[in-house]
Formats: C-alpha cells, structure tokens, sequence
C-alpha cells in the first residue's frame, strides 16, 4: 500500500512540536505541584477515620519495655548518625529507641522535594549504655519518637529546640530556657470518670529544610479509638520559639469532651499553697497561673493549686485572643533547686489563627503527691463538635516564652499568698494577699486613689479588702478578708484594681478547694 505523504505545512509541524512540548511542561508542573503536603496527611486521616479502629500491636520483646528510667536514658542516639549532618543544614533530628513505655513504634519519613523516603531503624545508629540486652532483639520496626536541634544559645552549638514523644506529646525551648512543661495534640475526656482518651501521632513526615532555613516543616498523622487528624507544624526557633500549628480532625464517634490546643504541666505546692512537707524549697512548679485574654478587653489570672481531689473549672468565651500556662515568678529565690532550674521552664502561650468561635477555657486540675506527674491541663473546648466524619479545623501558634511572655497591657497579678499576719484574736475567717505590678500602676500619682473591686462567686462572704502602693515593688498590694459559708464547697473569688479612669489591672480569679 502505497504511503500518502504528510500534507502538513511546516508551521503546522512547528505547532503539534510545541503543543507537544507545552503538554510535557504541564505533566511536569502537575508532578511539582503534587509534592507532599498537608492535604495528603489529610486523606490518610480520613480514611482512617472511615474505618473501625485498629489498636497499635505491642510488638517489643518483654526485655525493652521492662527497662526501667535509667536503664531507657542510658540509650542515646549517636549524634554522627544525625538526619541532616552530612549535608550541613541548618535543623538536624535525632531519634528515640523505643523501649520503657513507649511501646508503639512511630514511623518517620523524610520530604526531599517531591520525594518521600521512610527513615529507617537501625540498632546501629544507638549508644546502648551499660545495658546488656541481646543486640539481635533491637529490630523495631520505627521510633519512639525524635528530637529536633538548631543553634540557638550561640551559634557554635546546636540545642535540643523541639521533642516529641509519647503519645501526642510534645516540648519546646526558647533561648535560655529549660524544658517545663509539655503541649499535646489533642485531648479528648480528660477529667471525666468515663476516663481519658490519649491518641497518638503514628507517623511524622519531616520536610527537609533549605540550608539557610530557620524554619522547620513537619506533618503528622493522629489516630485513636474515636478521633484520627491530620497536623502540620512550623518550628520557628528565637527568643520566643514559635511553633505554628494545622490540624483537622475527623471524628469516628462523638466525644464528650473534646480539648484543643492542650497544655499540661506541674503544680505541686507554691506561694499561695505551701508545702506540708519537709522541703527545702519554697516553691515547686512548672507555671504557676493560667492567663486569658479573653478578646473583649478583660485579662483574666487564674492562680493553680494542687487540690485535695480532682477540680475542673471553665471560663465561657467567644473568640478568645489567647490563654497559656505562665510561670510568672522568675526569681531562683522562689525555687533555690539548682538541678530543676524552675525559675528558667517556659510559659506557653496559645494565640488562636482562625477563630474559635463559641466555647470555653478550660482548667483540670489533679492532686498529685510529688513532682513526678503533671497535674495541670488546660485546653479549648468548642461548644459543639462535629458529627463522625465530619471534618473540623483549628490554627494555633504556640508561643515558648521566658524573657518576652504575654502579659496584660495595663498590669498582672506577680504572687498570691494565702494567710493572714499576727491577729491578737483569733477568728475563722481566710485571707489572700494579692500582688500587682505593671505600668498602669508605676505611673500613678501618689495621692489616686485606687480602688479594689472585689466579688464572692461563690460560697464566700467578703468582709473587707484593700488596696494599698506597694513600695518594694512600685506595683500595688491587695488584701481580702472573707468567710467560707461552707467547709465542703470550693470558693470562688474574684477581684481587680480601678481608678476614676477606668480598670488598672488584670482580673484575679481564684478558686480555693474545699476543706
């Protein structure tokens, strides 16, 4: 068959070439565009929240998860083996052994432009310590968790900035700061008698940074019994180290209570509730007050305690401006523990990116006899949650602070201490002196007037109160005096400073436990 020869003139060739080539462009630009991100985390969170639960399966050997705390803190990842070392960069990670109670394998991959690439456990990327467990038993199939370091105390050494391990978990440092107190990913029940609900992040995507980066991206995938999401973190190390925070959440069952942007730190005993025991110490916390700007204009201090038996209190806000765990005493006088360093451990503030509608700050508080557990756990619940499936977002930024933290405009609450001086008659009433400090108040003339605006919430009769120029300080002193109607109730009081011109301070929101 004879072959008919192309009519086509030259232009028209010329123009099937560069559809041709336009079509390769396109095809290469869609490859680019799907470079792994957020909304891939997100379709594996919702597939997973379409299915029925799989519990992780145990798969150590007894011999690991019977060690015990320094048995586990004897196993060290070897720095040389550090992701990012080779290449230079600005961020590397180290990695946790699994082990102790962390029995779930965490698997870790790395983004390298378009590319995923798991990273992989090897037993000989760990220091074992003086453990003598058979090296044939460590083959895990992932991590615990793992650490991020960059250089920021000097620029000669790269600091632990960010850890995560255990469950949701996970830790921030600021420059100059210790590790305190610890955010979450999620809480879910906490407090009820129902018992609480931990879900855990099962896997982690870190996204290798440029070289002269000084931010880190990583994702993460969430999963529990009734709750899977999908999280995207932005580490920005500094002064106040912010971490920047994504989630949508799909639920498989409805939850009663559902806690976002969860804290959880230690209050064991401090100035408003002295220790019983023998200890040297004045003071033993990681914060010592939750704040909250509510978004109206009021400024609201909530002092902790460490209570007798469990005590969960709330404050109703629509679209706070923010609320965080603060250690507001910075004196080492306070603390005089050179090994804890309580005087360094950070406040975390919570600034809320999009808004979080109607709900409530929300503040458990658990009795604890030592150091060792933290007791306190503050979170945001939204008035209403989804239905199963049904996606719901949240952005937060989590601010790591020591030198620079958020503090009311006008003036705060610096101690609370509960008691009253010498009284030549002895009576059943209670007492509270309250410190404040701030410009609004170092900027007064000496003849205002201050005035204390002080309330019973509840349970409390006030009998008097004052107000009175702290000299020490340049701040203000208030004194209350009251009764409790009932020993088996809590108290609730709350009290703030004013002048003719208006609110002077923060509120003071205290609530005492009962007995």
């Amino acid at each position: 068959m004879p072959r008919t020869r192309s009519l086509a003139t030259p232009l028209q060739r010329h123009a099937r070439r560069a559809a041709a080539l336009a079509g390769v462009l396109v095809a290469l630009a869609a490859s680019a565009a799907h470079a792994f991100g957020f909304d891939d985390v997100e379709r594996k969170a919702r597939a997973l929240a379409a299915q029925p639960y799989k519990p992780p399966q145990v798969a150590l050997p007894k011999a690991w998860l019977d060690l015990d705390y320094d048995q586990y803190r004897d196993i060290r990842f070897r720095p040389d083996r550090a992701l990012w070392r080779v290449q230079k960069l600005p961020f590397e990670v180290m990695f946790f052994h699994p082990g102790f109670h962390f029995d779930h394998p965490v698997h870790v991959n790395e983004v390298v432009g378009n590319e995923v690439r798991e990273v992989p456990y090897s037993a000989d990327d760990f220091d074992y310590g003086r453990n003598k467990l058979p090296r044939a038993t460590a083959k895990f199939p992932g991590f615990a968790g793992f650490r991020v370091h960059y250089a920021l105390n000097t620029p000669k050494y790269k600091d632990e900035v960010l850890v995560f391990l255990g469950a949701s978990y996970f830790r921030a440092l600021g420059k100059g700061q210790v590790y305190g107190l610890s955010a979450r990913g999620l809480a879910i029940d906490t407090g009820l008698a129902s018992g609480e609900e931990f879900p855990t992040f099962v896997e982690f995507w870190l996204v290798r940074p440029a070289r002269n980066a000084t931010e880190l991206t990583i994702y993460a995938l969430l999963d529990s019994r009734r709750v899977s999401g999908a999280y995207r973190f932005i580490l920005r190390p500094g002064v106040d180290t912010a971490i920047d925070v994504r989630e949508r959440l799909f639920l498989r069952e409805r939850v009663t209570r559902l806690g976002i942007a969860p804290l959880t730190s230690m209050y064991l005993f401090g100035e408003n509730q002295p220790s019983t025991g023998n200890d040297y110490r004045p003071e033993v916390h990681d914060s010592d007050v939750v704040s909250i700007e509510s978004g109206t204009g009021e400024w609201i201090a909530r002092p902790l305690v460490n209570p007798k038996r469990l005590l969960t209190s709330s404050f109703k806000l629509t679209n706070p401006a923010g609320f965080g765990l603060m250690q507001r005493d910075r004196a080492f006088s306070s603390y005089e523990d050179l090994e804890s360093r309580f005087e360094k451990r950070p406040s975390v503030w919570v600034q809320p990116r999009s808004k979080f509608e109607a709900g409530r700050v929300e503040i458990v508080e658990i009795p604890t006899p030592d150091e060792t557990n933290d007791n306190i756990v503050v979170y945001w619940v939204p008035d209403s949650s989804p239905a199963p499936l049904e996606p719901i977002d949240f952005e937060y930024r989590l601010l790591w602070q020591k030198d620079t933290e958020t503090r009311p405009p006008q003036s705060w609450v610096t101690q609370t201490r509960r008691g009253h001086g010498f009284r030549k008659a002895q009576d059943k009433s209670l007492d509270f002196v309250v410190d404040f400090e701030g410009p609004a108040l170092t900027k007064l003339a000496p003849e205002t007037k201050v005035e204390p605006v002080v309330t019973a919430v509840s349970n409390a009769q006030i009998l008097e109160s004052n107000a009175y120029r702290n000299e020490a300080t340049g701040g203000y002193r208030l004194t209350i005096r009251f009764t409790r109607q009932d020993d088996g109730k809590p108290v609730e009081l709350r009290a703030y400073l004013r002048d003719a011109t208006g609110t002077l301070s923060e509120t003071w929101s205290y609530l005492l436990p009962p007995g």
